[in-house]
């Protein structure tokens, strides 16, 4: 991510959950990406460009303001073999220049009009946006279409920013012992699919990355055909269709963009996992187990609508099972939780963990978990606890209406992973829809430890290597 002000979107999906909560209105589910014409439903209107752009607007006109965001379909699992970080670095250097724009003026120029801007970058998704007042819409709009093509980058910018991303994976990875974890640990869960190499990238990839690889990674993925434009505020439909097309419209599209993504695809998983990270600067001791599962795009009707619910019983929040069994009844851990990773588009991922209380033991809060696991796989969950879940993911969402770029990247990421706004719009009436049987189901199929890795951070200095041993390595993709 460009600026420490805005959330570190590595684990974008895991940690914010903006992408699949959304808001029950009736439409037909017909994907946009599939639409050439407009379509319209209460709250959000599609259309299409003639160059293949694609563009979203959800009117909000409470004040004068819009957040403008563009997404572009290529992250981190898109990168070519040996770039690991690319699609992030290259986000860094989309702020460089253009003919019309000197280096380092983007920001300052939304600044000036009174806006603010930033970008960040996923496994599935690179998006630039901007808040900025109505007025200001067609500049911004002018100015995103300006570097989608035009920019120009330098040998000395590159470099210079590599270094910047060097020293971000150094802050924000290398020097936090949960970081390194969670990037090991999504090594050794994916055997074959890239979601397993970090999307800031390998340290000793990123260091090779040069002006060349910016430069081809752009030149093929960003282009009109390759992206959405949300538009969320006080605006029209017809309004934002005459500014884009004025601004994106002029736009050529490039014919080598592919309609879908190809990726290598996981083999079947039969072992389950396991890994140690000794490291003094962990603090307490910690669990951590993450299962391979499939997301919103790739789950069985009802399939991921039921994880989202299992997941939030047991282990979202203090009424949680985990929370009850391990934090207050057994008091073996300080805390306890987990997410449910739902918005890739090739596959999800549930994770939970749990912060051993002072003299526990990490292998006693392990079995405990794997009880309460356990016995939701095979017992399922009470209409009570349903109920509850149920009524705090469609709060959840209500809640983030109020909040318009919320509603913008809800639609963003929703559209950019292949779903349609039928998708977004009718998720509280699924979710309603799912049963006590279908969740308890979810659970003994998704909970399959053959499927899993399971990380003990301990917080003590590793073993020595005995001399003339060869040292061990740990998992890596790239």
């Amino acid at each position: 991510m460009r600026k420490p002000s805005a959330r570190l979107i590595l684990q974008f999906s895991a940690i914010t959950a903006l992408a699949l909560m959304t808001v029950s209105l009736q439409t037909a589910p017909v994907s946009a990406a599939e639409k050439s014409g407009t379509s319209t439903t209460e709250r959000a209107t599609e259309f299409k460009l003639d160059n293949g752009m694609e563009v979203i607007v959800i009117p909000d006109r409470r004040a004068p303001v819009v957040t403008h965001m563009v997404w572009y379909r290529v992250g981190a699992a898109d990168e070519p073999k040996s770039t690991s970080g690319i699609a992030h670095f290259l986000e860094h250097l989309m702020f460089k220049s253009t003919e019309k724009i000197a280096i380092g003026e983007f920001s300052k120029i939304v600044a000036r009009m009174g806006g603010q801007d930033n970008a960040f970058t996923g496994q599935d998704a690179t998006a630039y946006f901007q808040r900025i007042s109505k007025d200001h819409l067609k500049d911004v709009m002018e100015m995103e279409a300006d570097r989608m093509v035009n920019l120009r980058l330098t040998e000395k910018e590159v470099l210079t920013e590599r270094n910047v991303i060097l020293e971000e994976r150094r802050s924000r990875t290398d020097n936090n012992p949960g970081a390194i974890l969670n990037e090991q640990m999504d090594a050794t869960l994916y055997y074959s699919h890239p979601y397993g190499i970090p999307v800031i990238g390998w340290a000793h990839e990123m260091a090779e990355l040069d002006q060349h690889d910016a430069i081809d990674f752009y030149k093929h993925y960003y282009a009109p055909n390759n992206a959405i434009l949300v538009v969320a505020g006080d605006v029209t439909v017809e309004e934002v269709k005459k500014l884009a097309n004025e601004t994106y419209g002029k736009v050529a599209a490039n014919p080598a963009i592919k309609a879908k993504r190809e990726r290598p695809q996981e083999p079947p998983q039969l072992v389950a996992r396991r890994l140690e990270l000794d490291d003094p600067r962990a603090g307490k001791p910690s669990m951590h187990r993450y299962y391979l599962a499939p997301s919103y795009v790739t789950a069985k009707q009802g399939e991921a609508e039921a994880l989202d619910l299992l997941v939030k019983i047991l282990a979202t929040g203090s009424t949680s099972r985990f929370y009850k069994k391990l934090v207050v009844e057994k008091q073996l851990a300080s805390s306890a939780g987990g997410w449910y990773a739902a918005d890739g588009y090739d596959s999800g991922k549930i994770a939970f963990y749990a912060v051993a209380a002072d003299g526990v033991e990490l292998k006693d809060i392990e079995a405990e978990m794997d009880k309460v696991i356990a016995d939701i796989a095979e017992n399922g969950v009470t209409d009570e606890e349903l109920k509850r879940a149920k009524n705090s993911l469609t709060a959840e969402y209500i809640y983030g209406i109020d909040s318009q770029s919320t509603m913008a990247r809800r639609y963003g990421w929703a559209a950019v992973v292949g779903q349609s706004i039928s998708d977004v719009e009718t998720w509280p009436d699924e979710i309603n829809k799912v049963t006590a049987e279908q969740v308890k189901q979810a659970a003994e199929k998704n909970f399959d430890i053959r499927k899993s890795v399971t990380g003990y951070l301990v917080p003590k200095a590793p073993e020595p290597v005995a001399q003339g041993a060869p040292a061990a390595s740990s998992p890596s993709k790239g």
